[in-house]
């Protein structure tokens, strides 16, 4: 009589088949992940950034560089129509807290300008602002290369200005 079923060497080569596969799929869509994550921010970062930039809001400490947390805190004690608006603070969707968003704002009393940006993930996100190496008030909107890695570990940050 012939048995029935599978030897081991044919369970072991399914298992590592499987493994393989597995491990080829993971490593894929951590790539997506990271893309997905990134257009998140950018999502976040053009829709507040409008709010924002729209006359430079300027923060009870003036000039300097704020996490959004704390900077629509202010607002809504300032502006109390606006707590439907800012209900919560939009935040880094791999790193932001309540507490931090990793959102930062900055402002210039000195000639009224401002800037809300944030770190991507995606090395080879497409800059498009060439002639900055970290974000700037008044430089415009788009991808920058800065000099030193941000938060999410990549010199490459998204930014709205006016």
């Amino acid at each position: 009589m012939k048995n029935k079923g599978f030897s081991l060497i044919e369970l072991l080569i399914t298992i590592a088949i499987i493994g393989v596969i597995g491990t080829i799929a993971f490593v894929s869509l951590n790539g997506v992940r990271e893309k997905a994550r990134d257009t998140k921010r950018k999502n976040d970062i053009a829709q507040i950034g409008r709010f924002l930039a729209l006359s430079c809001y300027e923060p009870n400490g003036g000039t300097g560089t704020y996490d959004l947390a704390d900077l629509l805190e202010e607002i809504k004690v300032k502006f109390p129509q606006a707590q439907n608006f800012l209900a919560k603070a939009p935040r880094d969707p791999k790193i932001g807290t309540d507490d931090q968003t990793y959102y930062f704002y900055q402002y210039q009393s000195s000639d009224k300008k401002c800037v809300l940006y944030a770190n991507l993930e995606n090395q080879d996100e497409p800059i498009t602002l060439i002639n900055l190496s970290a974000p700037t008030p008044g430089g415009g909107s788009g991808v920058l290369q800065a000099t030193s890695n941000g938060p999410n570990n990549t010199p490459i940050y998204f930014q709205y200005s006016n």
